[in-house]
């Protein structure tokens, strides 16, 4: 006798023969070059721990002591009474580290995707996102309701002859791209995407999830790596990559009146910045 959700086990039976099924591996280790997965000690080549910041002894020390002091969680959303100083201090120290007005600290960097694109524009406006983006940039395109324009892959002069020919027939549009595009490596011409967002008055926004820790002074990402400073009106980021732990960021300018950064920043400057 069939059973009503007979259909789950039949679609995982065909994600297992097309090669699609996802088998998720247990780790019982720290982050490191080498890791205890199902019980056997391998070599890791796929993770983003890229500064071995994951068990680094101050940051597992900085945590042993906030737990001491605040508990293991604030036990309510941030918008009722969850948001504690800690989270004021992050995202005050992020804004220094990014050389930006002011930032936002969200649960994860798919969220803040989710969350930030869908706060700027909606159904009236146009995105114009680089064909090979990240699958939470595409889905916080699409919760957004927004239209959606794809350009050719790290092309300006493909992204100027979108928003040319389109721009004019939506409220308003902004221009959307990783900074360090995770599955080749590549990093996104951001100079000269700024250039189109500035001729035609289009917000810009970049996802550096994969450029920090890797790119930029002191591994500040793809805007200082440009010198685009108060140019670029929102970064995405995360925490759990190069930074090693958990969450998600969203930073920029908060008003019509940009940050004026000067370009050249001398090293000790950088040190009283760091993000830890």
């Amino acid at each position: 006798m069939s059973h009503k959700l007979d259909w789950v086990q039949e679609s995982l039976n065909e994600l297992k023969e097309s090669g699609l099924y996802n088998n998720i591996r247990t780790l019982a280790s720290p982050q490191g070059a080498w890791l205890v997965v199902d019980g056997k000690k391998v070599l890791d080549f796929c993770s983003n721990n890229y500064l071995g910041l994951a068990n680094h002894p101050k940051l597992v020390q900085a945590v042993k002591d906030a737990v001491d002091q605040y508990g293991v969680g604030p036990a309510a959303v941030r918008t009722i009474a969850g948001t504690m100083d800690l989270h004021i201090e992050l995202e005050k120290r992020m804004a220094e580290f990014k050389g930006v007005e002011d930032a936002i600290s969200l649960q994860s960097g798919f969220m803040a995707n989710l969350a930030v694109i869908p706060a700027v524009v909606g159904k009236e406006d146009v995105i114009f996102s680089d064909e090979l983006n990240h699958a939470s940039i595409i889905d916080g395109c699409r919760l957004s309701g927004a239209k959606v324009l794809r350009f050719k892959h790290a092309d300006a002069v493909s992204l100027e002859q979108v928003v040319k020919e389109n721009l004019k027939n939506y409220r308003r549009g902004i221009i959307i791209s990783d900074g360090v595009f995770s599955m080749d490596g590549d990093i996104a011409p951001l100079d000269k995407l700024y250039e189109v967002a500035k001729k035609y008055d289009v917000m810009l926004m970049v996802d550096d999830a994969h450029g920090e820790g890797v790119i930029g002074h002191g591994g500040r990402g793809i805007v200082d790596h440009f010198g685009l400073h108060g140019k670029v009106d929102i970064e995405i980021g995360t925490f759990s990559k190069a930074f090693g732990v958990m969450g998600g960021a969203a930073a920029g300018i908060k008003s019509k009146t940009k940050l004026k950064i000067k370009q050249t920043i001398k090293t000790n400057t950088y040190e009283k910045s760091s993000l830890f």
